[in-house]
Protein backbone atom coordinates (compact mmCIF):
# COMPACT_ATOMS: atom_id res chain seq x y z
CA UNK A 1 0.00 0.00 0.00
CA UNK A 2 1.15 3.51 -0.80
CA UNK A 3 0.06 7.14 -0.65
CA UNK A 4 -2.94 7.71 -2.93
CA UNK A 5 -3.95 4.04 -3.14
CA UNK A 6 -7.63 3.14 -3.16
CA UNK A 7 -7.87 0.55 -0.43
CA UNK A 8 -10.70 -1.57 0.93
CA UNK A 9 -11.47 -3.94 3.76
CA UNK A 10 -14.19 -6.55 4.05
CA UNK A 11 -16.86 -5.53 6.55
CA UNK A 12 -19.59 -7.61 8.26
CA UNK A 13 -23.31 -7.15 7.72
CA UNK A 14 -26.20 -8.55 9.76
CA UNK A 15 -23.83 -10.74 11.77
CA UNK A 16 -22.08 -12.21 8.71
CA UNK A 17 -18.36 -11.59 8.17
CA UNK A 18 -16.90 -10.31 4.92
CA UNK A 19 -20.17 -9.35 3.25
CA UNK A 20 -19.26 -6.00 1.65
CA UNK A 21 -16.21 -3.89 0.81
CA UNK A 22 -15.53 -0.64 2.65
CA UNK A 23 -13.34 1.67 0.51
CA UNK A 24 -11.10 4.62 1.28
CA UNK A 25 -8.01 6.52 0.17
CA UNK A 26 -4.65 5.80 1.84
CA UNK A 27 -3.00 9.11 2.78
CA UNK A 28 0.40 7.45 3.24
CA UNK A 29 0.85 8.81 6.77
CA UNK A 30 -1.08 6.20 8.74
CA UNK A 31 -4.44 7.75 8.01
CA UNK A 32 -7.29 7.08 5.56
CA UNK A 33 -9.95 9.36 4.07
CA UNK A 34 -13.24 7.52 3.79
CA UNK A 35 -16.98 7.70 4.37
CA UNK A 36 -17.06 7.01 8.10
CA UNK A 37 -20.21 5.72 9.77
CA UNK A 38 -18.77 6.40 13.22
CA UNK A 39 -20.80 9.60 13.07
CA UNK A 40 -24.42 10.27 12.15
CA UNK A 41 -24.98 11.12 9.42
CA UNK A 42 -22.07 9.28 7.75
CA UNK A 43 -19.29 11.75 7.01
CA UNK A 44 -16.16 11.78 4.85
CA UNK A 45 -13.41 11.95 7.46
CA UNK A 46 -9.66 11.44 7.76
CA UNK A 47 -9.16 8.80 10.43
CA UNK A 48 -6.39 6.62 11.78
CA UNK A 49 -5.71 3.50 9.72
CA UNK A 50 -7.01 1.27 12.53
CA UNK A 51 -10.39 3.04 12.50
CA UNK A 52 -10.68 2.08 8.84
CA UNK A 53 -9.35 -1.49 8.97
CA UNK A 54 -10.86 -2.67 12.27
CA UNK A 55 -7.82 -4.94 12.45
CA UNK A 56 -8.77 -6.80 9.27
CA UNK A 57 -6.71 -7.39 6.15
CA UNK A 58 -6.62 -4.39 3.80
CA UNK A 59 -6.56 -4.78 0.02
CA UNK A 60 -5.49 -2.38 -2.76
CA UNK A 61 -7.76 -1.67 -5.72
CA UNK A 62 -5.62 -1.88 -8.85
CA UNK A 63 -6.08 0.34 -11.92
CA UNK A 64 -4.37 0.48 -15.30
CA UNK A 65 -5.06 4.21 -15.63
CA UNK A 66 -5.64 6.56 -12.68
CA UNK A 67 -4.65 9.91 -11.20
CA UNK A 68 -1.26 10.57 -9.67
CA UNK A 69 -1.13 10.15 -5.85
CA UNK A 70 -1.00 13.90 -5.11
CA UNK A 71 -4.11 14.48 -7.24
CA UNK A 72 -5.93 11.57 -5.57
CA UNK A 73 -5.22 13.01 -2.12
CA UNK A 74 -6.22 16.50 -3.26
CA UNK A 75 -9.54 15.20 -4.57
CA UNK A 76 -10.19 13.23 -1.37
CA UNK A 77 -9.40 16.24 0.83
CA UNK A 78 -11.72 18.43 -1.25
CA UNK A 79 -14.68 16.41 0.02
CA UNK A 80 -13.77 16.20 3.71
CA UNK A 81 -16.85 16.85 5.85
CA UNK A 82 -19.30 15.78 3.14
CA UNK A 83 -22.49 14.19 4.51
CA UNK A 84 -24.31 13.03 1.38
CA UNK A 85 -23.94 9.27 1.81
CA UNK A 86 -26.27 7.11 -0.27
CA UNK A 87 -25.96 3.33 -0.50
CA UNK A 88 -27.00 3.27 -4.16
CA UNK A 89 -25.63 6.55 -5.50
CA UNK A 90 -22.85 7.89 -3.24
CA UNK A 91 -21.37 5.21 -1.01
CA UNK A 92 -17.78 4.72 0.16
CA UNK A 93 -16.74 3.01 -3.08
CA UNK A 94 -18.33 5.71 -5.24
CA UNK A 95 -16.26 8.28 -3.31
CA UNK A 96 -12.93 6.41 -3.39
CA UNK A 97 -13.26 5.51 -7.08
CA UNK A 98 -14.06 9.15 -7.90
CA UNK A 99 -10.91 10.24 -6.08
CA UNK A 100 -8.80 7.68 -7.92
CA UNK A 101 -10.26 7.79 -11.45
CA UNK A 102 -12.79 10.63 -11.68
CA UNK A 103 -15.63 8.14 -12.13
CA UNK A 104 -18.23 7.86 -9.37
CA UNK A 105 -19.01 4.15 -9.68
CA UNK A 106 -19.44 1.16 -7.37
CA UNK A 107 -18.45 -2.15 -8.92
CA UNK A 108 -19.76 -4.19 -6.02
CA UNK A 109 -23.25 -2.73 -6.49
CA UNK A 110 -23.09 -3.55 -10.19
CA UNK A 111 -21.97 -7.08 -9.31
CA UNK A 112 -25.09 -7.51 -7.19
CA UNK A 113 -27.25 -5.83 -9.83
CA UNK A 114 -27.75 -2.82 -7.56
CA UNK A 115 -26.25 -0.05 -9.65
CA UNK A 116 -27.99 3.29 -9.34
CA UNK A 117 -29.17 3.31 -12.96
CA UNK A 118 -31.12 0.13 -12.35
CA UNK A 119 -32.64 1.24 -9.05
CA UNK A 120 -33.27 4.91 -9.79
CA UNK A 121 -37.05 5.11 -10.37
CA UNK A 122 -36.89 7.73 -13.13
CA UNK A 123 -34.14 6.11 -15.22
CA UNK A 124 -35.48 2.60 -14.61
CA UNK A 125 -38.99 3.66 -15.64
CA UNK A 126 -37.60 5.14 -18.87
CA UNK A 127 -35.63 1.95 -19.51
CA UNK A 128 -38.75 -0.18 -19.10
CA UNK A 129 -40.85 2.08 -21.31
CA UNK A 130 -38.18 1.88 -24.01
CA UNK A 131 -38.24 -1.90 -23.68
CA UNK A 132 -41.99 -1.97 -24.26
CA UNK A 133 -41.49 -0.01 -27.51
CA UNK A 134 -38.48 -2.06 -28.60
CA UNK A 135 -38.41 -3.88 -31.92
CA UNK A 136 -37.26 -7.06 -30.19
CA UNK A 137 -39.93 -8.09 -27.64
CA UNK A 138 -38.06 -11.27 -26.69
CA UNK A 139 -34.98 -9.25 -25.72
CA UNK A 140 -37.17 -6.81 -23.79
CA UNK A 141 -38.69 -9.68 -21.81
CA UNK A 142 -35.19 -10.87 -20.95
CA UNK A 143 -34.41 -7.38 -19.65
CA UNK A 144 -37.50 -7.49 -17.46
CA UNK A 145 -36.52 -10.89 -16.08
CA UNK A 146 -33.05 -9.57 -15.25
CA UNK A 147 -34.59 -6.54 -13.57
CA UNK A 148 -36.76 -8.82 -11.42
CA UNK A 149 -33.67 -10.76 -10.32
CA UNK A 150 -31.80 -7.54 -9.56
CA UNK A 151 -34.69 -6.25 -7.47
CA UNK A 152 -34.89 -9.50 -5.53
CA UNK A 153 -31.19 -9.14 -4.65
CA UNK A 154 -31.70 -5.50 -3.70
CA UNK A 155 -34.68 -6.36 -1.51
CA UNK A 156 -32.73 -9.07 0.29
CA UNK A 157 -29.79 -6.69 0.88
CA UNK A 158 -32.02 -3.91 2.21
CA UNK A 159 -33.95 -6.28 4.48
CA UNK A 160 -30.68 -7.54 5.97
CA UNK A 161 -29.59 -3.97 6.62
CA UNK A 162 -32.95 -3.16 8.20
CA UNK A 163 -32.65 -6.18 10.49
CA UNK A 164 -29.16 -5.08 11.53
CA UNK A 165 -30.38 -1.52 12.21
CA UNK A 166 -33.33 -2.82 14.23
CA UNK A 167 -31.00 -5.03 16.24
CA UNK A 168 -28.76 -2.02 16.93
CA UNK A 169 -31.77 0.01 18.08
CA UNK A 170 -32.86 -2.70 20.50
CA UNK A 171 -29.33 -3.17 21.83
CA UNK A 172 -28.70 0.53 22.49
CA UNK A 173 -32.13 0.84 24.11
CA UNK A 174 -31.20 -1.90 26.58
CA UNK A 175 -27.81 -0.30 27.20
CA UNK A 176 -29.48 3.05 27.93
CA UNK A 177 -31.93 1.46 30.36
CA UNK A 178 -29.12 -0.36 32.19
CA UNK A 179 -27.01 2.81 32.38
CA UNK A 180 -29.94 4.77 33.85
CA UNK A 181 -30.53 2.10 36.48
CA UNK A 182 -26.87 2.35 37.44
CA UNK A 183 -27.04 6.14 37.56
CA UNK A 184 -24.67 6.58 34.62
CA UNK A 185 -26.46 9.40 32.83
CA UNK A 186 -23.65 10.30 30.35
CA UNK A 187 -23.46 6.67 29.24
CA UNK A 188 -27.25 6.56 28.92
CA UNK A 189 -27.30 9.70 26.77
CA UNK A 190 -24.56 8.29 24.54
CA UNK A 191 -26.50 5.04 24.14
CA UNK A 192 -29.69 6.92 23.28
CA UNK A 193 -27.81 8.90 20.64
CA UNK A 194 -26.64 5.63 19.07
CA UNK A 195 -30.22 4.35 19.22
CA UNK A 196 -31.46 7.45 17.39
CA UNK A 197 -28.73 7.03 14.75
CA UNK A 198 -29.79 3.42 14.20
CA UNK A 199 -33.41 4.52 13.90
CA UNK A 200 -32.48 7.07 11.23
CA UNK A 201 -30.60 4.38 9.36
CA UNK A 202 -33.62 2.08 9.59
CA UNK A 203 -35.86 4.85 8.24
CA UNK A 204 -33.47 5.42 5.33
CA UNK A 205 -33.45 1.73 4.44
CA UNK A 206 -37.25 1.63 4.64
CA UNK A 207 -37.43 4.59 2.24
CA UNK A 208 -35.17 2.77 -0.21
CA UNK A 209 -37.33 -0.34 0.11
CA UNK A 210 -40.48 1.71 -0.58
CA UNK A 211 -38.86 3.09 -3.73
CA UNK A 212 -37.96 -0.43 -4.76
CA UNK A 213 -41.62 -1.45 -4.37
CA UNK A 214 -42.70 1.46 -6.61
CA UNK A 215 -40.14 0.41 -9.19
CA UNK A 216 -41.28 -3.22 -9.02
CA UNK A 217 -44.89 -2.18 -9.60
CA UNK A 218 -43.81 -0.13 -12.62
CA UNK A 219 -41.89 -3.10 -13.96
CA UNK A 220 -44.91 -5.39 -13.72
CA UNK A 221 -47.16 -2.84 -15.43
CA UNK A 222 -44.70 -2.45 -18.28
CA UNK A 223 -44.20 -6.20 -18.54
CA UNK A 224 -47.98 -6.64 -18.82
CA UNK A 225 -48.08 -4.01 -21.57
CA UNK A 226 -45.30 -5.83 -23.42
CA UNK A 227 -47.08 -9.18 -23.14
CA UNK A 228 -50.24 -7.53 -24.51
CA UNK A 229 -48.31 -6.09 -27.42
CA UNK A 230 -46.85 -9.53 -28.24
CA UNK A 231 -50.29 -11.13 -28.02
CA UNK A 232 -51.78 -8.56 -30.41
CA UNK A 233 -48.93 -8.93 -32.89
CA UNK A 234 -49.41 -12.71 -33.05
CA UNK A 235 -53.22 -12.70 -33.27
CA UNK A 236 -54.69 -13.82 -36.69
CA UNK A 237 -56.17 -10.41 -37.52
CA UNK A 238 -52.74 -8.79 -37.17
CA UNK A 239 -50.83 -11.31 -39.28
CA UNK A 240 -49.88 -10.64 -42.90
CA UNK A 241 -51.04 -13.58 -44.98
CA UNK A 242 -49.50 -12.21 -48.20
Amino acid sequence: MARGDQIYVMRPLAGMDGVYEHHGIDCGDGSVIHYSKATEPPTIRQTEFSAFSWGNRVFVKQYTVCYLPDIVIERAESRLGEQRYSLLENNCEHFATWCKTGRSVSEQLATFGLDAAMLNPRSSRRMMEDAVLANDPAMALQQFDQARRNMAIARDQLQRQMQAAQKDMDTWHRVAELALKQGKEPAARAALERKVAAKRELTDYQSQLDQLDILAADLERNAAALHQRIALSTSPEHQDWG
